[in-house]
């Protein structure tokens, strides 16, 4: 095997990994959603549920 057939292999499994493990190719990652917002989130959910829940039982 020629240096050139294990250059085009080693891009062949690059390519199909996605470049999953070559640190230099990888995006910054996203930092993570803080947790207030993760509750204001939840917060409003739980409004929004009790508020139909509260116009299915007055009407």
């Amino acid at each position: 095997m020629t240096v050139a057939d294990m250059n085009r292999l080693e891009q062949a499994a690059r390519v199909s990994m996605g470049e999953f493990e070559d640190p230099e190719a990888s995006a910054p990652l996203r930092p993570p959603v803080p947790y207030a917002s993760s509750g204001l989130v939840a917060l409003g959910l739980v409004a929004v549920i009790t508020a139909i829940a509260l116009y299915e039982l007055v009407y």
